[in-house]
């Protein structure tokens, strides 16, 4: 919550302070460059998305991704009429720490190599996934926070956010190269349980929500054009560049495009304006590349691609109308930008959504495509049921991880 007095002017400049003077220390001590074309990444190679690409395929990536991660989710808070510019400036702040911090912690997990991180732009583009992540999180809580408590919730999120990425995607072997359950769903519900804790019995959340005026809109509008511009590269970005790549962007544009005829399909119906706004629509692309992020770059094909896009265009509409009243008032969850509606709910639909492709995958569907997507099963050490199943526990583990990290965090 706000912190009241004088002397909280001086808490943020001197986190900022303590926490940038860390990582300089941090970076100094065992960040290195390194080519390209060294080695794999991954100490482990069990997911064929953490496969080191070439770095003049790389650029493009890390700046889509990055653009999107800055643009995307900074503009996705700020239709907020009462935090406006405020609330992407905050975004900004979160993003410049997040990725440094990701940098670290992936690093010490992944490229750690003879006492060094080796840093190079695949690096880059994993970091902005745990912004990305700490970004939804810090969603469900901006406007009742200090900014200084967000750079603590982000310092915590971001860490929760890399441990659990290591374990499913590492240790595990879970496909999950756009993040429905590393960065939506983890990001959406440890955001949720933190909002919990820091519950305010006074606010009226859903006046909040859906602000009017002119200038949120515009901000809304900027935003969707920079989700539809950036989010399938950002979805792809951890493809194995040349193989299910297109998979991932073609099938993430097609999921938008149904979630959004499914937005205005069902809102005007469940709200008594005859037209929407333009954060709605910004709802709907959210939640057509949440749920693309796991199945994009399995064989959805893209009559599937759109079946699930139009499902996920529906939550947003009926978890405004109907599921976050029951989280403000009977589970006191104070749901400030609906992350549960836009990335938890469709992040969910998502991982279950690649537990049946998984389920389904075989040799004759996928071709050669099937070492890059399921490794393991393509050299049989692992069984389609198998695979299936840890794609499930994905999502079980994120859950649990999420919603103990959120209550810690938030009880900090």
């Amino acid at each position: 919550m706000p912190e009241p007095g004088g002397a909280s002017r001086l808490r943020l400049p001197g986190l900022c302070f303590l926490l940038q003077a860390l990582t300089i220390l941090l970076f100094a001590a065992f960040v290195r460059f390194s080519p390209e074309s060294s080695p794999g990444l991954c100490s482990q190679p069990l997911n064929c998305s953490r496969r080191n690409q070439d770095s003049g395929l790389q650029h493009p990536r890390f700046r889509d991704g990055h653009l999107q991660t800055l643009l995307g989710f900074g503009f996705l808070v700020a239709f907020l009429s009462r935090y406006g510019p405020g609330s992407v400036a905050i975004s900004i702040l979160v993003v410049a720490f997040a990725i440094q911090w990701a940098v670290l912690l992936q690093g010490f997990l992944h490229q750690f190599r003879n006492g060094k991180i080796h840093l190079g732009a695949q690096s880059m583009v994993r970091a902005d996934f745990g912004a990305a992540a700490a970004l939804i999180s810090t969603g469900a809580v901006v406007g009742r926070v200090s900014p200084a408590q967000m750079l603590l919730l982000t310092l915590l999120g971001v860490t929760l956010f890399t441990l659990n990425e290591y374990i499913l995607l590492s240790l595990l072997g879970v496909s999950d190269s756009g993040g429905s359950v590393t960065v939506h769903t983890f990001g959406a519900y440890f955001g949720l349980m933190v909002s919990r804790i820091l519950r305010q019995p006074h606010m009226d959340q859903r006046e909040e929500q859906r602000d009017t005026g002119q200038q949120p809109d515009v901000f809304a509008a900027v935003g969707t054009v920079c989700l539809w511009i950036f989010w399938p590269s950002f979805t792809s970005a951890t493809t194995a560049h040349g193989s299910a790549e297109p998979w991932a962007v073609l099938n993430t544009y097609f999921s938008m495009a149904a979630s959004t005829m499914a937005t205005f399909v069902l809102a005007p119906v469940l709200s008594e304006e005859s037209t929407l706004r333009m954060v709605q629509i910004q709802d709907a692309a959210v939640a057509g590349a949440a749920v693309m992020g796991m199945a994009g770059e399995m064989l959805v094909t893209p009559f599937g691609a759109l079946i699930a896009g139009f499902l996920a265009g529906l939550i947003p509409p009926l978890g405004f109308r109907f599921l976050t009243p029951f989280l403000r008032s009977r589970l006191k969850i104070q749901d400030t930008c609906g992350v549960h509606n836009v990335h938890g709910l469709p992040g969910v639909l998502g991982a279950l959504l690649g537990m049946l492709l998984a389920a389904l995958a075989t040799a004759d569907a996928y071709g050669g495509r099937l070492e890059l997507v399921f490794p393991l099963v393509a050299r049989g050490s692992r069984t389609r049921t198998e695979q299936a199943l840890l794609q499930l526990s994905a999502l079980l583990l994120s859950l649990l991880l999420a919603t103990l990290g959120g209550c810690l965090t938030g009880e900090l």
